[in-house]
């Protein structure tokens, strides 16, 4: 990937980010893949393959009015073939949890394939 490519990575990943804090489900299925095979993972839940099953759940947790703010920090690019893995950390009120979001190439732009978050026993400070 170029440092444009690197860029256009973090920007996706922030677009999530800030669909999940304003709780906007329709910003965050316009950033996923609509053809490729889709992983999705929230913390205690079991895994989420199919489109609309990933789609129901984010609905369902945004659309919770007790679902609490999250910060994101120290966002990282890790990079495969055809693919960017972005990790971070996903601050909650009573916990931090690590992520990682996965994001290919689909029509010419940038889709999320991999959404994975579980609870980080031992997070770096900010």
């Amino acid at each position: 990937m170029t440092e444009l490519d690197a860029e256009q990575v973090l920007f996706a990943n922030e677009a999530f980010c800030l669909a999940f804090t304003s709780k906007d489900a329709d910003a965050m299925d316009v950033l996923r893949a609509k053809s490729a095979p889709l992983v999705c993972v929230h913390s205690g839940w079991h895994l989420l393959t199919g489109r609309e099953e990933i789609v129901d759940s984010w609905r369902r947790i945004l659309g919770n009015p007790q679902q609490p703010g999250i910060d994101f920090y120290d966002a990282e690019i890790h990079r495969h073939q055809g693919m960017a893995l972005v990790t971070c950390y996903e601050e909650l009120p009573g916990g931090v949890c690590l992520a990682t979001n996965g994001f290919i190439e689909e029509d010419e732009q940038l889709r999320m394939v991999v959404h994975h978050s579980d609870a980080c026993g031992n997070p770096p400070r900010r």
